[in-house]
């Protein structure tokens, strides 16, 4: 008999099992380690990126984007990453990352290999920039990552361009959500935040209004880690690129799922904080290479909510894979 405690908390097995993976979802929770072995340890000191996600003071959850040149990120022990970067001044998570530690979500994705990396634990200052100790370190499958080279890499401290904030999506942003094929999202509990990707062919995450976005879950992993956090607390937060020019939009709100009898589900997001910064990353990548595993995007006018439309609203969900 295995006693072994579970890597899930009530949130993401109330998920699993509404969906009946349970069963898959304990194999593939063995995965889930505390510690970096030395392949994961190699992988993170080639990568240019970092995505870091966090409650502010607030209790609003962001996701920030930290970039540098390959060897930014340094695995420093079996619990602990170095992080030779720190998010923009004018970054959601600024104020709090400086006054750390905090509980904090990172996903290390590189979309030259289609490999991702995700660790859970604390972030605080440190003299190289911040460290994050690790209580959860694990890897997911390829699924959904388009492919993409690097082929410009600026200064490590680049000027941003302008900087607009607002409570609602302006004409532009729509533009920029609707064009996505990628975007990260951060959620937590109290017992930690994580930090997850999401990708699809151009249209996946759709808007309804200037304040409401939804997109359909795709099959995945079956850990359900974002839908599990988002069944004890809905606050959550997106970040997009714009991966030609290192433009960032982050959003920050609160996210609920629906589900269907027939297995699929929706994630609608509602918006309540943009911050949107031209040229925030100094990486440029080319052209994507989309995904085999995406699926067709559904065609017409986004679907509203069953209390907007008086109809059983509809969606697929994917695992979490974040």
């Amino acid at each position: 008999m295995d006693l072994a405690p579970s890597p899930y908390h009530h949130g993401s097995l109330a998920v699993q099992h509404r969906v009946g993976v349970a069963e898959q979802a304990a194999h593939v929770g063995r995965s889930i380690g505390s510690g970096i072995k030395p392949v994961a340890a190699a992988f993170l000191g080639l990568q240019p990126m970092l995505v870091l996600g966090a409650a502010d003071a607030a209790g609003r959850m962001w996701a920030s984007l930290l970039t540098g040149r390959p060897g930014f990120l340094r695995a420093t022990g079996a619990h602990s990453v170095s992080i030779a970067a720190n998010v923009s001044g004018h970054d959601p998570l600024a104020e709090t990352l400086a006054g750390g530690p905090v509980a904090a979500g990172a996903i290390a994705l590189d979309p030259r290999t289609r490999r991702r990396m995700r660790m859970g634990g604390t972030v605080r200052p440190s003299a190289r920039g911040l460290l994050v100790e690790t209580e959860r370190v694990f890897a997911n499958c390829p699924k959904y990552l388009q492919k993409r080279e690097l082929y410009e890499t600026g200064p490590e401290t680049p000027e941003t361009g302008a900087v607009r904030r607002g409570e609602r999506l302006d004409p532009d942003q729509t533009a920029f959500v609707r064009a996505a094929d990628t975007f990260f999202v951060a959620t937590g509990t109290p017992d930690g935040a994580d930090a997850s990707h999401r990708g699809g062919n151009p249209g996946f995450l759709r808007v309804s209004s200037p304040t409401e976005l939804s997109w359909q879950d795709y099959p995945g992993n079956a850990m359900f880690l974002t839908l599990g956090n988002l069944e004890r607390d809905p606050h959550a937060g997106l970040l997009l690129l714009d991966w030609a020019t290192g433009t960032t939009l982050q959003l920050t709100g609160t996210a609920r799922t629906e589900h269907t009898p027939g297995g699929g589900r929706t994630v609608r997001f509602s918006v309540s904080g943009v911050v949107h910064a031209e040229a925030a990353s100094p990486l440029r990548w080319s052209e994507p290479e989309y995904s085999p595993a995406n699926p067709p995007v559904r065609t017409g006018p986004p679907m509203a909510s069953p209390d907007e439309q008086g109809a059983e609203g509809s969606g697929v969900r994917p695992r979490h894979t974040g």
